[in-house]
């Protein structure tokens, strides 16, 4: 094929696609994919991973360069194996996707419902180039479009045209330390940081979804990495309760022993006092676990709603009444009421047969050690949540809607229900931040070993970050993201945690 009829052919390509509108970036086609994109690329080409390459092109795969002719799959894979990995120990490549170049267009079959079959991918990519005890060099700029169709209803690569290469280097005006994957990936080995997930929602939306690092030794971490949020798990159990609140079949406020009673408190009075508004605000006056007091044993260190003391005990309680009420795991009402609608496939309190294992960022402490990976059988409503970055950002963009809830229980969740610490209020579920002229953002951090996460959402504004990471250490970057994400909001958090 000529270079002027595989322009042409490109050209045909690109106007059939914009008879359709691209597909919006939050739309799941889109989302799936960039996800497919950072497979082949992220892991598959940058890692010289060829299973990746072999899992995802189609069998009448055709590659189109406008110097080097056309590849077909076998002579694409050989060349691929012979060629940039034949001699990865001396030479490495990097293929980086320029931020904001991607625009996806869906292909529909009329005659077949209007299904989708197949999606047009067209972007810009840049090559960089890395020689044995050299720094890495900017190699060159090129163009491309893939088409992407449903095989067997598997997403296959079908045709890849790489066209217009040019020996300069590309940037947009949004290009930050944060869009250059290089850049991440030393300051993560700085901070002894395996995988950070970033998540960036602005107006209502999740508009950018990032992973860095690497998901084990040797291999980059996918868009879809899996990660424990630790007591980012709480706010969900809250969400939880409050949307049965708001269904009017829990109450707020009612004596949860008409449910249950823990054992080790049945003869302390205090149990009656104990209600859901007094958890979700932390004020049951628990120990935040039992096993830390010296008899190992579940107590009140104060009257229930008298002061605020952080307790995952107090969500176990909750936990166990709201089981014992509706007769269903936390893990079926979650599914009903929370991850079914909102499309979280891969959220989980349990290790169960759909857990990918070669999703998950294990967790590691401050030297590089792996801790062993929590594989809770039995849900747990205050810790060990299984959660990739795009699901639980989904979760906080339906919070600021409001989804689910009357507006009497959104109102009671985002207002000051007791002093916490540093001049901050709980509300029911996430903290509450007074940032002045009416401005107020809503968090929750999760905090263990081989886990630091955090996240922020701005109900007025719709604005949010979710920060998560898998190291002892993770809590070391958290200070640029949200200067960097936020900007003066970003400040005024990091000035009250100063405090």
């Amino acid at each position: 094929m000529t270079k002027q009829i595989l322009l042409s052919f490109i050209i045909a390509l690109f106007f059939n696609a914009n008879s359709e509108a691209q597909v919006d970036k939050n739309s799941e086609l889109y989302k799936v994919i960039i996800s497919k994109d950072s497979l082949l690329f992220t892991i598959g080409f940058n890692k010289c991973d060829i299973s990746q390459f072999e899992n995802l092109l189609s069998e009448k795969f055709e590659f189109f360069h406008d110097v080097d002719g056309v590849s077909d799959r076998n002579k694409f894979l050989n060349d691929l194996k012979t060629g940039l990995c034949g001699d990865r120990k001396n030479y490495q490549a990097r293929r980086e996707l320029l931020p904001e170049s991607t625009e996806i267009y869906a292909l529909y079959n009329k005659s077949n419902q209007g299904k989708i079959y197949g999606a047009i991918q067209i972007g810009v990519h840049q090559f960089f180039e890395k020689q044995t005890g050299k720094s890495e060099k900017f190699g060159s700029s090129a163009r491309f479009t893939h088409v992407w169709l449903l095989e067997n209803g598997e997403w296959k690569l079908s045709k890849s045209f790489s066209y217009e290469h040019i020996k300069k280097q590309l940037k947009t005006a949004n290009t930050s330390l944060f869009d250059d994957n290089a850049g991440i990936e030393k300051w993560l080995q700085e901070n002894k940081v395996p995988t950070l997930g970033l998540g960036i929602i602005k107006n209502g939306k999740l508009e950018q979804i990032k992973v860095y690092g690497e998901i084990t030794k040797g291999v980059s971490a996918p868009y879809n990495t899996i990660f424990n949020v630790a007591s980012l798990t709480k706010p969900v159990t809250a969400m939880l309760a409050l949307k049965l609140v708001s269904l009017g079949k829990w109450n707020l406020d009612e004596p949860l022993y008409n449910y249950w009673i823990d054992p080790e408190i049945a003869n302390d009075p205090r149990n009656k006092k104990l209600t859901t508004r007094l958890i979700l605000s932390h004020q049951t006056g628990f120990p935040n676990w039992r096993w830390m007091n010296e008899d190992k044993k579940l107590n009140f260190q104060f009257d229930p709603g008298t002061k605020y003391q952080y307790s995952g005990e107090g969500f176990e309680y909750l936990r166990k009444a709201l089981e014992k009420k509706f007769q269903k795991s936390l893990q079926q009402l979650a599914s009903e009421l929370i991850f079914q609608p909102l499309k979280m496939y891969d959220t989980r309190y349990v290790w169960d047969k759909n857990i990918d294992p070669s999703r998950l960022a294990i967790g590691y402490d401050k030297d590089g050690n792996a801790y062993e990976t929590v594989k809770n059988k039995t849900p747990n409503a205050a810790d060990d949540l299984l959660t990739p970055i795009e699901d639980y950002g989904n979760f906080l963009i339906s919070v600021m809607n409001s989804d689910g809830f009357t507006e009497k229980v959104f109102k009671e969740m985002i207002s000051p229900q007791v002093a916490s610490t540093k001049g901050k209020h709980f509300g029911l579920g996430f903290e509450i931040y007074d940032l002045g002229n009416g401005e107020y953002a809503l968090s929750h951090g999760g905090s263990d070993n081989g886990v630091q996460t955090i996240v922020f959402i701005f109900p007025k504004t719709k604005q949010g970050i979710l920060i998560f990471t898998n190291s002892d250490t993770g809590a070391s970057l958290y200070e640029k993201l949200l200067k960097h994400y936020l900007g003066e909001n970003g400040q005024k958090i990091f000035d009250i945690e100063m405090k």
